[in-house]
């Protein structure tokens, strides 16, 4: 079963997360918390494999519970749960570690969908939501190329972060690179190692923010 933990001052987005998700006989709700420090306290202690964060909460927001909850429960996947895609949060909030964000609009079969991606270790980034987050990513870039530890990588797996940070999937990694999903997926655990990353997100977001990959460079421009 993939435990999950709700947060939302909502009660009805809770609930209406909560009975969807439910729907799955892979899936059980675990807890639910209203604003973040009730649901570090939560998740600290019922250690969910999933997390499903609303980022605008009275007191302790989200981002400043996932930047806690990645040091004191570093196993569990966190998303955002937000109503825009532009929400300006949800760059901070990758940078505080969540593995990516859900619209709150998103039809129930993908929302399971996308509960399964995060208790797989996946990230939630498409390339649409990729290039709108590029020019943030660029506009706060602090050069930290020199010191990011790309000097670990390979070539090839320094190729694999640069395509990476379009937010392509395996598949159109392999097709890119001329090599097998397996390679791929072989190459990325090997980065996400050697730089110290969680998952894909945390990837893109050094890859634009170290300014390894910038606008108008060709893994930028994005379909």
């Amino acid at each position: 079963m993939i435990s999950v933990v709700v947060v939302d001052d909502d009660q009805l987005v809770r609930s209406g997360v909560k009975m969807i998700l439910e729907t799955a006989p892979d899936i059980a709700v675990i807890g639910e918390a209203s604003d973040g420090e009730e649901a570090i306290r939560l998740v600290s202690k019922s250690r969910p494999d999933v997390v499903l964060m609303d980022v605008r909460m009275p007191g302790t927001d989200g981002i400043e519970a996932t930047r806690r909850l990645t040091t004191v429960a570093p196993e569990c996947r966190i998303a955002i749960l937000t109503t825009f895609e532009h929400d300006e949060y949800v760059f901070e909030a990758l940078r505080a570690g969540a593995s990516g964000f859900l619209l709150k609009r998103i039809p129930p079969d993908d929302l399971i969908a996308a509960v399964r991606t995060l208790a797989a270790g996946d990230a939630l980034l498409s390339p649409s939501v990729t290039r709108r987050l590029i020019e943030v990513f660029a506009r706060r870039a602090t050069g930290r190329a020199q010191s990011a530890g790309f000097e670990r990588l390979t070539d090839r797996e320094r190729e694999v972060l640069i395509e990476l940070a379009t937010g392509a999937s395996n598949a159109e990694l392999a097709e890119a690179l001329f090599i097998s999903e397996e390679t791929v997926r072989t190459h990325v655990k090997r980065v996400l190692s050697k730089l110290g990353l969680r998952d894909r997100a945390q990837a893109i977001v050094l890859a634009y923010e170290s300014g390894l990959v910038a606008p108008g460079s060709s893994a930028a421009n994005l379909p």
